[in-house]
This record gives structure tokens, sequence and C-alpha cells, in this order.
């Protein structure tokens, strides 16, 4: 099956579009459009007859993720038919260095990822469910919220300890903090009732709550993120693979027989979710009579580093909580590690 490989760079206003042309065994550089729906139509017209030319089956559209610039364009082609892939920005830079790519320009780059697009053929990106998208950009918002919350805070409180501060900073200040805890109660309403909106989310929330280490802080990250899994497998993912892909796989480190490093783990995909599991993970093995602290205490009594069973335990927590997303039923230690 043949595939046409497509790259774009994307910026606020334009995109430039690529082909890697495996007849040439080159990238092709397309053109500027404009990174509205008449530009869209236009790459479609363009890319479609190039895809007839060489007979082409599918189409593979490789972009970098750019603030939410790519996402008008990334809805457009997948409604088309077209794959699309999102990656890290950092795998295409990379690879291009190692493939002798130095320059840095908008055509290059959109040469660039279509090549990678064509010899790695990175993992497809598909739009979550309306309703799981609004309550992603609902989290964004909020966390960008308590964000900007607690620096003003560590402000005001830098502030006390100024000789010669001035009383309007702090009067600002004071207003700000007040203005951001208005601004994020006001948010946490909204997100209730979005929840109140969509039963289905509601519910799979409280089920997620059941699982040993997830908590009100972090379970509705964990519910977008186990549809995220779920959409991006078109419902076939596993917990392996889903341990893989934010990188909370083991990473061996041996090289002969004199190099034996302490194995890692990959630290692929999203950072701040593995973060998030992690900071679960040491809230989570302090409970009592917990599932999560007995797996816990079993890998420090072997003997395992207390880090290294952290991060099993932030594993641990993902596992289950993909288990009780796909069987939809509470969370039960005995069944589910009976099961794994």
């Amino acid at each position: 099956m043949k595939t046409l490989s497509v790259g774009v760079d994307v910026s606020e206003k334009t995109v430039d579009v690529a082909y890697w042309d495996q007849d040439e065994n080159e990238p092709v550089w397309v053109g500027k459009y404009p990174n509205n729906h008449k530009g869209f139509q236009a790459i479609e017209r363009k890319i479609e007859k190039r895809r007839k030319d060489i007979n082409a089956s599918t189409i593979h559209l490789v972009m970098e993720p750019s603030g939410g610039y790519e996402q008008p364009l990334a809805h457009f082609v997948h409604q088309q038919g077209w794959r699309v892939s999102l990656p890290n920005p950092v795998y295409p830079k990379r690879w291009g260095e190692s493939v002798g790519r130095r320059a840095k320009t908008d055509p290059q780059d959109a040469r660039n990822l279509a090549h990678f697009g064509f010899v790695n053929d990175p993992l497809p990106w598909k739009p979550l469910p309306p309703e799981v998208e609004q309550l992603r950009h609902l989290l964004d918002r909020l966390d960008n919220l308590k964000k900007m919350l607690s620096q003003e805070k560590n402000r005001a409180h830098a502030a006390e300890y100024h000789v010669n501060g001035h009383e309007a900073v702090c009067d600002d200040l004071a207003e700000v903090i007040s203005f951001l805890e208005q601004r994020i109660e006001k948010l946490q309403k909204v997100i209730k009732e979005h929840l109140k909106a969509h039963p289905h989310l509601k519910k799979q929330r409280k089920l997620l709550l059941t699982v040993s280490g997830v908590g009100t802080k972090n379970v509705l990250h964990i519910l977008v993120m186990m549809h995220r899994w779920d959409v991006l497998t078109d419902g076939e993912g596993d917990a392996s693979g889903l341990v893989a892909y934010l990188g909370l796989d083991p990473k061996p480190h041996v090289s002969g027989t004199s190099v034996r490093k302490r194995s890692g783990i990959s630290r692929q995909g999203n950072r701040p979710m593995r973060s998030r599991l992690f900071m679960s993970a040491l809230g989570g093995i302090k409970g009592k009579n917990s599932p999560l602290t007995a797996f816990y205490q079993r890998l420090v009594g072997r003997g395992k580093p207390k880090k290294l069973a952290l991060v099993a335990a932030a594993r641990k927590i993902l596992v289950w909580s993909w288990a009780v997303f796909r069987t939809n039923t509470p969370f039960d230690a005995a069944r589910f590690e009976a099961s794994q």
C-alpha cells in the first residue's frame, strides 16, 4: 500500500507544505499557504493531485504541535480521511540532524517532516470526542490559573520582606490574587456543570476514584488521558502500550560485559502526566490498608530503591486506571492483579 508522506510547518498565519517523493528519493516543497479554510482547500487539491499522479492509496500528514495553530488543519484533513501525526518536535529535529540537515527555514522544516514521516511512520493523531476535548480545554485553563495564583502568592510573600517596598505593589498583588481565586472558583463550577451535562464522564470519574492512588486532584486529567489512548488505538489499546506511550516503560542500560547502569524509564510522551502520576503515587503510598501501599512496601522489602518503587507505583496507578476505564467497573485489586 503506497503512502504519500506530507510535511507541514505551521505558524499563526501561514503553513509551509512539502511531500516526500519516493520516485526521486527527496523531499519536495509545495508552497506556502494561508492557515485558514481557504488555504486548507488549496492544500487538499494540490496533495490529492499528487496522490493520484503517483497512485498512492493514502496520505499521511505530519506536523509539529504549535500551541494550537496546527489544530484547524489537523481537524480539516482528518475529516478528509488523511492520516495525521503530531510528533513531539524533539524527534523530527534530532532525526533531521542525524541525516545531516542543519538549515532552519520553514520550507526546510516542512521537507524534514515529510521525510521523517515517510521513514519513521509516527503514531497517528485523532481528535478526542468533543465533550472530552472541552474538558481537556477547561483543565488546561484551570492549571494555568492555578500556576498564576501560585506565582502571585510567591511574589506577595517576597514583597513582605522589601524594606522600602511600595504599598501600591502589595495592594495590587492582593487584588490580583483575589481575582485569580474567583476565576478558579468559577472555572471549577463550570467543570462540575460540564460533567453534569455529560453523565458518562461523571460516571467514569466516579469509577476512577475507586482506584488506589487516584484522587480528586488528578482524576479528570487521568480520565482525559484514558480517552486519548482509547481514541488513538481505536479501542484496541492495552495497558503496556499506554505505559510506553507515557514514557513509564523500563529503559535498561547494558552494554557489553562491563557497563551495567540502573534501569530508568524511557521518559517519552506526556511529561506533565508522568509528574501527576508520580505525585499521585507519592500520596497514594501513605494510605492505610491501600493496595498501592502494599505494592510499594513489597518492592521496598525486596530491596528495590524507594524511587524505583515509586515509579513502579505510578505505573501501577496507570495500569489499574486503564483496567477500570476499559471494564467500566469499580477497582478490584485482587481481580485486576490476577488478570495482569
